[in-house]
């Protein structure tokens, strides 16, 4: 049962898991698990802005790729990039091929490994890719695309949140949320996000509906099997594990929205 309030939450969603002046003024479990509900509406305020930009360079007249190359940067901008950051140090880890002491010493490694970089660049390539095909559909498909991308990103942080899922470090924002979204809590924020996307895609057309809910739950789905892998590697999730999957998140709704 949720018992911090609100605001509390709130701060902790925004000012941990954005660059707004948000202040965190509670740093404890419920805090944390109110923070880790609220991640998607702190999602949803990334991809809104990421989609403003995006259609502000096409009012102005650029095409469609340097809109998307702009829409792909805001949210690393918004997150200081520790996604991008999280995505490639557990590239590097889960590559080592090493045991979990020294994959996690690699991942806290201020350097970049070749997984990593490599990671980086093709799922990078894919985002803008996705997003272009999207604006080349429409203007509103595009939007759509980054809002809803953004959105599903900050879902698959609540569901890694979720009860039963361990820290592999004592320390460090994953061991702060590790475990401490209740299942239910976690199912019901998947289905209020899978439906809102589905009204979101409805706007579009009956099908867009559908494609739209199926990109939420296949970015979840697949961002759960790289947390399942990451647990079985190194013991548990970090900081790195939760920045990786929201970025495979985000990466595997674009792709599904532009399919079909």
């Amino acid at each position: 049962m949720l018992r911090t309030p609100c605001p509390d939450g709130l701060r902790f969603a925004f000012g941990t898991l954005t660059v707004l002046p948000v202040k965190v003024t509670r740093w404890d479990r419920d805090a944390a698990r109110g923070g880790m509900l609220w991640a998607p509406l702190a999602g949803l305020a990334v991809g809104v802005t990421a989609a403003g930009v995006g259609l502000a360079l096409l009012a102005l007249g650029a095409g469609s790729l340097l809109a998307a190359v702009a829409t792909a940067a805001v949210p690393a901008v918004l997150t200081r990039g520790l996604h991008l950051d999280g995505l490639a140090d557990t590239a590097d880890g889960l590559g080592s091929g090493k045991p979990a002491e020294d994959a996690l010493r690699i991942m806290k490694q201020s350097d970049i490994g070749p997984f990593g970089v490599l990671t980086l660049l093709f799922t990078l390539l894919a985002q803008v890719a996705a997003l272009a095909q999207a604006y080349d559909g429409s203007w509103a498909r595009g939007a759509v695309a980054a809002v809803v991308s953004a959105t599903a990103a900050r879902l698959a942080l609540t569901t890694a949140a979720r009860a039963g899922v361990p820290a592999a470090r004592p320390e460090g924002l994953g061991a702060a949320v590790a475990g401490v979204v209740p299942a239910g809590g976690a199912l019901a924020a998947a289905a209020v996000v899978t439906v809102a996307g589905a009204a979101a895609g409805a706007y579009l057309g009956p099908y867009d509906a559908l494609r739209t809910a199926l990109a939420v739950v296949c970015a979840v789905a697949v961002a759960e099997l790289l947390l399942r892998h990451c647990v079985r590697r190194f013991g548990g999730v970090t900081g790195d594990v939760f920045g990786g999957v929201a970025e495979t998140a985000a990466t595997t709704a674009l792709v599904v929205l532009v399919l079909g």
